[in-house]
């Protein structure tokens, strides 16, 4: 393998260290903080600019994609996750991993993290809730996981909406956790190619 050259080793770096700490954080506390989000956004469009100027280093190259390249994954990764987070589907630090981490990998290493991502949300969550069936039995499961049908009610009689505290209790995993995963295999798998 040829010598990698100093926008991949701050490339590896970045993403590396980023990814691991996001991984950890989200683990522990099910959270990923604003002070380690916003700084990585911000390292990650310097290292564009630095490395990749506008259009990028190289076309099939992955690695300092260029800061057009940055702002379409910005506003594919933060953007699609903006929109669950919307509807409920995913928690704020999620949202802003991905936009951190997009402005890092470019756009199309973006599109290729959030699809390998998916799939091991996907694997991940049927491995858990196969475990607690298996564990728990069903019912239990169906408790901890799912939204109760009844919900306790307003002063006006209106169903109360599920509070913070409810729809941290049936998160399955960490998101960071399958983000992590997904972004080292996809860079692996194009190391050749950074």
């Amino acid at each position: 393998m040829p010598e990698a050259s100093p926008a991949v080793i701050v490339f590896l770096i970045g993403v590396g260290g980023f990814t691991l700490a996001a991984a950890v954080s989200d683990l522990r506390r099910r959270k990923i903080p604003n002070k380690m989000t916003l700084p990585m956004f911000l390292a990650g469009l310097v290292y564009q600019i630095a490395f990749g100027g506008w259009s990028g280093l190289a076309e099939g190259h992955y690695a300092a994609a260029g800061l057009k390249s940055a702002l379409l994954a910005f506003a594919l990764g933060f953007g699609t996750l903006f929109i669950l987070w919307m509807v409920g589907g995913g928690g704020g630090g999620d949202v802003k991993l991905m936009g951190a981490l997009s402005v890092w990998l470019g756009f199309r290493l973006t599109f290729m993290v959030m699809i390998a991502s998916t799939v091991f949300v996907l694997m991940g969550t049927l491995a858990v809730l196969l475990w607690s069936m298996v564990s728990r039995g069903p019912w239990a499961t169906k408790r901890k996981y799912l939204v109760e049908s009844e919900k306790p009610k307003t002063k006006r009689g209106k169903v109360a909406g599920e509070t913070l505290e409810q729809r941290q209790q049936r998160r399955i995993m960490a998101y960071a956790v399958p983000v992590a995963l997904a972004t080292w295999a996809i860079v692996l798998w194009r190391l050749p190619q950074l």
